[in-house]
């Protein structure tokens, strides 16, 4: 069983923690480890488990090589897609790549930003999905719904769920949009209808012949793609001009609801897909007064809020029913209610051109971050921290000067046709124009301030020379 674990999305409604260059399948939200990796810890224990197969944006490719690597982890691939194009074709890329390796691939498909709390559940519902996956059907897990949640597609079986030790996949009636509240209602009474949970478990050639009966021009425009990617160590870069012609569909649409052999597999297990802050709010941590406090937070007189803080201290007196959610740049202040609505506030940040969608104040890179952490009309200064063997490109700049200082560690410095090697307390002056690189060869993280000066400091004002990512 190979897992395909989807990793292409933005998680817009969890704003401002979730930004496009880093969002919430790279956080710790529910533990002290990402969601992704949480994704992949719980599969441990499963027999005849293969390597991961991951398919990402391709900007988000060295955050998932890092998450893979701190789990000392070799995937079977990370697979980079150009532009998002929904999930049909992202798992038909995966399967294409698995039947490359075994022809009879069995692929369970996880997005990487959901929690499961029961695992001994989960596990179970794989096993009895492994049966179903083996006879050549497309299995679904359905969640079994706890409240009329709106927020979800729900799945309609055709028997009626019944709770007991002994389980088996059953036959899929229809797939649902999300409903409202009566109408949810209406289906948590029935108990016909599983929440649409997004995961599924197939055979990699089942699923490609569903696809080729069913969306065939969106096949061939995969097999396109990947028959012509570029292969780089563990990335597959995809080909641009085939997959931008790809109309983007979910699985659900493009086979699901078409084929006769889609069945569902209850599963029961504490499932969240942590899609706004009310839904992260019900796994944490509440007070006698229904609040969640996270992180350095003074809560007096109010019900009901989650109140989270990254940076600064945040205190709340009076308020009921609130999201209030603080990082070094942006602060929201919602009402529980209209939590699923953030992303209306994403597609006012995207309309006005702002950062604050894509960027944190913090920006990770593959050889470290760096945080703006001051900024005038011409100077910028920044706290750049380098990891422990890696390297910036050779560059230069058209348009500013740079002044190194080193706070923590031993920078090894290009500087036109001088090495340097520096020391903490010992600095350098880049001049304008002037090819540069800076390295960290030791074992520690190298930390410096750098300060930006001239008539743009545009990110952008970048001419690279050499660079070991490939940019």
């Amino acid at each position: 069983m190979i897992p395909v674990i989807l990793s292409g999305g933005s998680g817009s409604r969890l704003w401002p923690l979730s930004r496009e260059s880093y969002p919430k399948q790279f956080l710790p939200l529910a533990s002290e480890y990402s969601m992704m990796r949480e994704t992949l810890e719980r599969l441990q224990g499963l027999e005849e488990l293969a390597q991961p197969i991951v398919v990402c944006n391709e900007q988000h490719r060295f955050l998932v090589a890092d998450q893979l690597c701190k789990m000392q982890t070799q995937p079977h691939s990370i697979v980079l897609e150009p532009e998002g194009r929904n999930t049909a074709p992202a798992v038909a890329i995966a399967a294409l790549a698995a039947i490359e390796q075994d022809q009879d691939a069995l692929l369970l498909v996880l997005p990487a930003d959901h929690i499961i709390d029961n695992i001994t559940a989960f596990h179970n519902s794989l096993k009895i999905a492994n049966e179903s996956a083996q006879e050549g059907k497309l299995v679904t897990f359905g969640v079994v719904p706890t409240s009329p949640e709106t927020g979800y597609g729900y799945i309609k079986a055709s028997e009626t769920y019944n709770a007991s030790p002994i389980m088996h996949s059953l036959p899929v009636k229809q797939f649902v949009e999300k409903p409202d509240l009566k109408t949810a209602e209406s289906y948590l009474a029935s108990g016909d209808y599983f929440w649409n949970s997004g995961m599924f478990m197939f055979k990699a050639s089942r699923y490609l012949d569903e696809l080729k009966q069913h969306a065939p021009d969106m096949l061939d425009l995969c097999v396109k793609a990947y028959s012509s990617a570029e292969h780089d160590m563990d990335f597959v870069r995809l080909e641009n001009e085939a997959f931008a012609k790809i109309l983007g569909n979910s699985i659900d649409y493009a086979v699901m609801e078409k084929t006769d052999k889609a069945v569902v597999v209850p599963l029961d297990a504490g499932w969240n897909d942590i899609g706004s802050w009310s839904a992260l709010s019900e796994i944490s941590g509440q007070d006698e007064s229904e609040n969640v406090a996270s992180g350095d937070v003074l809560i007096e007189d109010s019900q009901n809020c989650y109140v989270r803080s990254e940076y600064r201290l945040v205190a709340v007196l009076g308020l009921q029913d609130q999201v209030i959610v603080e990082t070094a740049d942006a602060v929201l202040v919602a009402s529980r209610d209209k939590a699923q609505e953030v992303k209306r506030v994403v597609e006012r940040l995207k309309l006005e051109e702002r950062p604050e969608r894509i960027h944190h104040r913090q920006v990770f890179r593959p050889w470290g971050t760096y945080e703006n952490i001051d900024e005038g009309e011409r100077f910028l200064v920044k706290r750049i921290v380098v990891n422990p063997g890696a390297s910036l490109s050779l560059q230069r700049h058209k348009h500013r000067a740079e002044h190194w200082v080193v706070v923590t560690g031993t920078a090894k410095v290009t500087r036109g046709d001088e090495l340097l090697e520096l020391h903490e307390d010992e600095s350098t002056y880049i001049p304008v124009g002037m090819k540069h690189r800076l390295e960290n060869l030791a074992e520690v993280p190298l930390e410096i301030i750098e300060v930006q000066t001239g008539s743009y400091l545009g990110e952008d004002d970048i001419e690279r020379f050499d660079d070991v990512y490939g940019r």
